[in-house]
């Protein structure tokens, strides 16, 4: 080589590589994810949506930069915690511009959030002006119950027949997730704990086509109210009764806790 080599100083070397900057996930938004299906092709009619008057959401309104690796599947978590605690009220219309200010991202990511959540029933697009949260009646609860019954009472019942009882020790801890949620009332985190329960619970039956009809169930009235540590309990007393063998108690105490 000829002549005297010109090096850039360290710096402007490290800069010039164009390599994103890592950030980290604010406290708000760091529940542990759960991987969910891709989104339905809902139509995105958020383009041009009003804020003006969009009321706030307490729980999520803390300003932080979300990580850049799987950014919807984290605003995601954090929306679902958010429609649980109440902290997106039922029936308010909220825009992905709005929400994206607020998490520290592009309104793209809370758009495909949305998207996913509209296919869950959680919430309907509002042309031009973003998403509004379902307020579900008492008969949509009932009737999504029903269906919840239909699918995991025999299910469950025909466990308690043909698993070995030392086995359901494996989701003893699972039970003392949702009752550690129960105790200090955290409403997401026990919707969350819950269903990591029943999914557990529904795998033995070695079907995933059960396991995934019924989990789209359980997010659909994941934020309906309920009594937290009666819930919890039930949890113990089914397990119980799995253990016993008491294929009549299972069935019983699948459909009150499931409530259909």
């Amino acid at each position: 080589m000829t002549g005297v080599e010109r090096t850039r100083p360290r710096e402007a070397r490290d800069s010039s590589m164009g390599v994103p900057e890592q950030r980290s996930m604010p406290a708000w938004a760091s529940r542990p994810t759960v991987p969910v299906s891709a989104p339905a092709a809902v139509p995105e009619q958020s383009r041009g949506e009003h804020t003006h008057s969009e009321p706030p959401a307490p729980g999520i309104v803390a300003r932080g930069v979300v990580e850049r690796t799987s950014v919807r599947g984290q605003v995601l978590d954090a929306l679902r915690a958010a429609l649980v605690s109440g902290d997106l009220a039922p029936g308010e219309v909220y825009s992905g511009p709005a929400l994206g200010e607020r998490f520290g991202v592009s309104a793209t990511p809370v758009r495909e959030a949305m998207q996913q959540l509209a296919r869950e029933g959680a919430v309907e697009v509002v042309p031009n002006r973003g998403f509004r949260v379902t307020r579900r009646s008492d008969r949509e609860l009932a009737e999504l119950a029903e269906v919840r019954a239909l699918v995991e009472v025999p299910v469950v019942t025909r466990l308690a027949r043909t698993v070995a009882p030392a086995r359901w020790a494996e989701l003893r801890p699972l039970v003392r997730a949702t009752t550690a949620a129960a105790v200090v009332g955290d409403r997401a985190g026990y919707a969350e704990a819950d269903r990591v329960f029943h999914r557990a619970l529904l795998a033995f039956a070695g079907n995933d086509q059960v396991v995934r009809v019924a989990d789209d169930l359980h997010r659909q009235v994941g934020w309906s109210t309920s009594d937290l540590a009666v819930d919890a309990h039930q949890h113990v007393v089914l397990l119980d009764a799995l253990v016993a063998q008491d294929c009549g108690a299972v069935g019983l105490l699948v459909r009150e806790h499931i409530g259909g």
